[in-house]
């Protein structure tokens, strides 16, 4: 029986990365150093700076946003589909921590566009999927009430393909 290593090899490529980073961030981050010459340079690696700006909001998102925004989602989203209701304490304290990182970016965002500056990276992109869920949730309201958040928030989800790729996340 041939092991499960050489398995993996007899797939192309791709497949064999996806295998071993099944964590989407590093599907992300793999794709974009692959497909940097050809497409926007979303981890802006032509610049030490601006890359390492880069790197530290995607481990704000990584280590202080995707926690709380991805229990709010289980609770207020998949618990309603399969019939259960939120935990109310749970969605309570979630939110708490999800306004606070609001905060830091509602200031990061009233001085630049998007949070590693004027250009759009994928410190932007990785918020999309987990976001775009929450926005159909009754505390969207953590984001629309921050001017520079739901500016933010409403040109990253609006670009060509951030519509097409959300298309598929419909419930």
């Amino acid at each position: 029986m041939a092991s499960l290593r050489s398995l993996v090899r007899s797939f192309n490529k791709y497949y064999y990365i996806l295998y071993y980073y099944s964590e989407s961030r590093a599907i992300n981050r793999y794709l974009a150093h692959k497909y940097n010459d050809v497409g926007t340079d979303l981890l802006r690696l032509n610049s030490l700076k601006e890359s390492t700006i880069v790197d530290m909001w995607m481990e704000v998102e990584a280590h202080q946003f995707s926690g709380p925004i991805t229990q709010l989602v289980r609770q207020m989203i998949i618990n309603a589909y399969y019939g259960r209701l939120p935990d109310e304490k749970v969605v309570e304290v979630e939110s708490e921590k999800l306004a606070k990182v609001l905060d830091v970016y509602e200031e990061r965002l009233s001085k630049c566009k998007y949070l590693a500056g004027e250009y759009f990276t994928m410190a932007d992109l990785n918020h999309l999927p987990y976001l775009f869920l929450f926005m159909r949730t009754p505390k969207a309201s953590l984001v629309t009430s921050r001017p520079n958040v739901c500016a933010w928030w409403n040109d990253i989800s609006s670009r060509p393909t951030s519509i097409k790729v959300l298309e598929g996340l419909k419930y």
